[in-house]
């Protein structure tokens, strides 16, 4: 509302009101059009809008002047325009203005004059703020004032209660917390003047609504506060009853200053057979270095980590190392935050104690939470003393136990990061990992004694990792071998081993692994709860946000959110960031293993399944995807994707572009975990899903040379397969295999895989999967030299690969029939089928693979032909397209046809290197064909420059390779280049 005088200014119109809230939102200040246009029109204006913003202020003028208002209220002002105070009376600058004397009554101890103000100020409501007027911003603004008149009315609830207006109180109270239920402040003061007010029944279940409520709606308990407040009830705390302010801190700080100081020293002993951590105690020394008597404020340090990492001890263990340093007294207090026989200890307890200690008589102990708090801050001014609070759950629980002065030193620890506690200097908040291995090994031999965990040193090492290297864990594995001198250290490795029994192997006597993670697991939010459970249901190393949304089947910025909770509360650690830009997450061992039990325990089998399903099903959507855009989604040489039973699941289109921006990089992050799948997949019977998986992974497996986790994926997927009676599955891993043995150069063992996967298609009716079976063994029949039936093969897939539209194994069949021409000694032949396995290929999107090998194949063949400068730039490209997919086979290829070219144009110093180049890269790809391959080609060109030393030994060398692999032709080569040189150095030999 807008008043000149007595009568009301006329306002018309939703967007008058609207540029008018905005400019009253700014007063004095320049609001600029721009910004009008925005709120105005939504984001969306029309292209008159600036004008239309010029016509509502001109409006606006109009109406204050028709009511008598004779100076510029609203200015022009570049870029926009402001509206001018002076002369004006503004509710919000009123309102601002009373609740600013307001805090500074409650500052300094004037709780009725703090009462008036606020009352003053909240009577200048009338209603909602900027009721009416419409616009994201201007309700966002809107939004915000209701919280500062909500905080406003709380300060004043609070001031009231001060001055033991606690019955005039409850009636708005009660009203307030129906209309703001999850409100704790308002509750607090509901629930304390309920008691003050002789309703000691009312307030209790006023407290159990609250609790219900907070469940209900939160999935969490009220904060520590409303606890505190519920346990000093039930024990009629007397500093709950009202009793009118004196200000004793003053006179009790007085009466001690009298007396002779105390010096308390309420340190536990120090932790027997602590190791490690030199790192975190250097960390928490710039404690001390930061202190000094000028120190405005005191050190601040945190110790955080997960249950059982050592956080006590570590700072039982600095804070004896610093005694010295803190003449008048060290302090210790357990917080007891997860504590399930306890409540948390409140603060006013903790004070009082403290005060004690510090040499306050009990009688000048004063009842007020913030009388104590006063005189605490009073004691310890000009004092040095060190305060311990450990195992702290919430920031709120140490406010009230921070000294408000230099000289001291707090150090807290806790599971929580406690972002609110600003720790200084930087370096004194240490979070604590895992011990290194050669600490925790340290630690069990001095609980142990040396000689045990030295004699068995494999034994400890592997102990320490069933431990996950926790303290706790680490600490009750040595107390079961002290306590047991006839167990062998592999014993109880053996004992531990077994995943399902190793919580309850840890979790015996009054130390224990599993209720030290239930104490954690108690405060996570419902939602975190659930996902830390299914998590625990995968096998997997380390996960990105997707599989936490997968696992939920919800969006992954929800899932982010509960993931960083976790992290938060020590659940889960962070690995970093993967080369997609993800951020990586895992479980320490234990941890999952705790996880797992839950999820067996608190859901369905039907529900576990359902879960590992989704996240099966994503990752078969988003490889298949990769593989596509890597392969152009044709078979390669490799095998396309078939269809089959196995279904996938949709993924946010959004997401899959973030993470397949660099389809190899996505792999290569999740190389580990798809394995994982792989077998997991393949272990619940989910055989479609588990063969389907394999054969998109293969563009990683192939291109990366990982060859083991090739044969170990197909291997699982094919007993899956088979246990399930899946043809075209068994077809499909007896043909990788074979891919995989081919790879080896194990042809006997290839070509039986081959030809079972070919028995397999033939019975299955799959032309398509015939025909690349034939192609692969057309590959086969080269290398042993077989031309004219590996021909005939590729004679007979080409047509049903042209058939199924699969045109990338089309132009492989064509670059392969390429190389038979060239092998024949027909380059021209080979040049044609090669140029057009590239037209195929590069018509293709994103079949980079098929493209290299198709120009390889052209590059060779204009090399045949001695048609160097064509040659030269083909391998060059071929080099440029594997370099970029990190494809090392590949590279060590097209290195070596661009070596040979060099060669023949006679820059042999560019060749030399270009040689050396590819022989390392080779031996990075454990492909024996190829080193052999380099070797035999490096061995004769340095016997052509006249260096036969170096020549015999590339040349031996390859000889014994292809030996190995079984290859007859290359063997020959080799042989036959070996014997040459050395005819040629007898030659030389006999010619001096």
């Amino acid at each position: 509302m807008v008043t000149a005088g007595e009568r009301t200014v006329q306002v018309g119109g939703a967007r008058q009101r609207t540029i008018l809230a905005l400019l009253l939102l700014s007063p004095g200040r320049i609001v600029p059009v721009d910004t009008l246009v925005d709120v105005v029109w939504n984001g969306r204006p029309p292209a008159t809008a600036r004008t239309q913003v010029a016509i509502v202020i001109a409006a606006l003028r109009k109406a204050l002047k028709n009511e008598g208002v004779t100076e510029e209220v609203i200015a022009t002002a570049h870029p926009g325009y402001l509206l001018r105070p002076d002369g004006h009376v503004l509710d919000t600058v009123t309102f601002t203005g009373l609740v600013a004397q307001g805090e500074e009554a409650v500052r300094t101890h004037r709780p009725a004059d703090a009462a008036r103000c606020y009352a003053e100020a909240l009577a200048l409501w009338r209603g909602p703020a900027l009721a009416g007027v419409t616009g994201q911003f201007v309700e966002d603004e809107a939004a915000r004032w209701e919280e500062v008149r909500i905080n406003v009315y709380e300060a004043m609830t609070g001031v009231q209660l001060e001055l033991g207006r606690h019955q005039l109180l409850l009636p708005e109270l009660a009203a307030a917390v129906r209309e703001h239920p999850l409100r704790e402040r308002t509750r607090y003061h509901l629930i304390l003047a309920q008691y003050r007010s002789g309703r000691r029944a009312e307030a209790m279940e006023s407290f159990r609504e609250a609790r219900r409520q907070f469940i209900d709606e939160l999935g969490m308990d009220p904060g520590p506060e409303l606890q505190e407040l519920h346990d000093a009830i039930l024990r009629d705390d007397p500093s709950l009853a009202f009793e009118p302010a004196a200000g004793p801190a003053d006179a009790a700080a007085e009466a001690l200053d009298a007396r002779v100081r105390v010096m308390p020293s309420e340190l536990p002993p120090d932790v027997p057979g602590f190791a490690g951590r030199s790192a975190e105690l250097d960390a928490l020394d710039s404690l001390v270095a930061g202190q000094g008597e000028d120190s405005p404020s005191p050190t601040v340090g945190l110790i955080t980590g997960v249950a059982g990492v050592g956080k006590t001890g570590l700072a039982v263990r600095w804070a004896h190392r610093v005694t010295e340093q803190y003449p008048d007294g060290r302090l210790f207090a357990d917080l007891r935050g997860y504590d399930e026989h306890h409540a948390p200890t409140t603060a006013g307890d903790i004070l009082s104690r403290f005060l004690r200690s510090l040499g306050v008589d009990s009688d000048d102990v004063p009842n007020g939470l913030e009388d104590r708090i006063a005189l605490y801050r009073s004691v310890l001014a000009e004092r040095r003393v060190l305060i311990v609070l450990d195992n702290v759950r919430t920031f709120a629980q140490i406010r009230p136990l921070l000294p408000g002065s230099g000289g001291c030193t707090v150090l807290v620890t806790s599971r929580e990061q406690l972002e609110q506690l600003v720790t200084w200097p930087q370096r004194a908040r240490v979070h604590l990992g895992v011990l290194p291995e050669d600490d925790a090994v340290e630690l069990l031999g001095r609980i142990v004694g040396d000689v045990r965990i030295q004699a068995a040193p494999g034994d400890s090492a592997r102990l320490v990792e069933l431990c996950d290297r926790l303290p706790l864990a680490l600490r009750i594995a040595a107390a079961r071998l002290a306590s047991k001198p006839h167990w062998t250290v592999r014993h109880l490795v053996t004992r531990l081993s077994d995943g399902r029994r190793r919580l309850d192997e840890l979790s015996q006597g009054e130390s224990q692994v599993r209720a030290s993670f239930e104490l954690s697991y108690r405060y996570l939010y419902k939602d975190a709860a659930r996902l830390y459970r299914l998590l625990g249901l995968l096998a997997v190393p380390d996960f990105t946000t997707w599989v936490g949304a997968a696992l939920l089947d919800g969006d992954v910025m929800d899932a982010e959110r509960l993931i960083e909770h976790l992290v938060d509360a020590q659940f889960l650690e962070v690995v970093g960031v993967d080369a997609t830009g993800q951020l990586r997450y895992r479980f320490q061992n234990l941890m999952r293993l705790y996880a797992e039990e839950l999820a067996r325990a608190e859901e369905s089998e039907e529900d576990r399944l359902a879960a590992c399903e989704r996240v099966f099903r994503t990752c078969l959507t988003i490889a298949e995807e990769a593989f596509r855009r890597e392969s152009g989604g044709g078979g390669g040489g490799g095998g396309g994707i078939a269809d089959g039973g196995a279904a996938r699941r949709e993924i946010d289109s959004v997401l899959l572009e973030e993470l397949l921006m660099a389809p190899l990089e996505w792999f290569e992050a999740e190389r580990l975990s798809l394995v994982a799948v792989v077998e997991q997949a393949a272990e619940l019977g989910l055989d479609d899903l588990a063969w389907h998986l394999v054969v998109s992974m293969e563009v990683l497996f192939e291109s990366r040379n990982y060859l083991e986790d090739w044969r170990r994926c197909s291997e699982y997927a094919l007993e899956a397969a088979r246990n399930a009676g899946n043809l075209r599955g068994r077809a499909a891993m007896e043909r990788k295999l074979g891919l995989v043995e081919l790879r080896l150069r194990r042809l006997p063992d290839a070509t039986m895989r081959q030809e079972a996967a070919l028995a397999l298609y033939t019975e299955a009716g799959d032309l398509l999967g015939r025909a690349l079976v034939l192609s692969d063994l057309a590959f086969i029949d080269r290398i042993r030299g077989e031309r004219e039936r590996g021909m005939e093969r590729l004679r007979e897939a080409l047509p049903v690969f042209r058939a199924a539209g699969d045109r990338s194994s089309e132009a492989y069949a064509l670059q392969n029939m390429a190389q038979f021409a060239l092998d024949q000694g027909q380059p021209e032949v080979a040049v044609e089928l090669s140029q057009d396995a590239v037209r195929v290929c590069e018509s293709i999107k994103g079949d980079q693979h098929g493209l290299a090998l198709a120009t390889h194949r052209l590059a060779s063949a204009h090399l045949a032909l001695g048609q160097l400068e064509a040659a030269e730039g083909e391998f060059a490209r071929v080099v440029e397209i594997v370099r970029a997919r990190s494809d090392l086979l590949g590279l060590a290829h097209s290195l070596l046809g661009l070596a040979e070219t060099r060669l023949q144009t006679g820059a042999e110093e560019a060749a030399e290197r270009t040689f050396l180049e590819a022989l390392d890269v080779a031996r990075r790809t454990r492909s024996p064909m190829i080193e052999g391959q380099i070797r035999l080609a490096l061995g004769r060109a340095y016997g052509e420059r006249g260096d036969g030393d170096a020549g015999r030994a590339h040349l031996a060398e390859s000889l014994a390779i292809f030996q190995r692999i079984g290859s007859p032709p290359w063997e020959g080569k080799a042989a036959a280049a070996l014997e040459r040189l050395r005819e040629t150095s007898q030659e030389g030999v006999t010619g001096q």
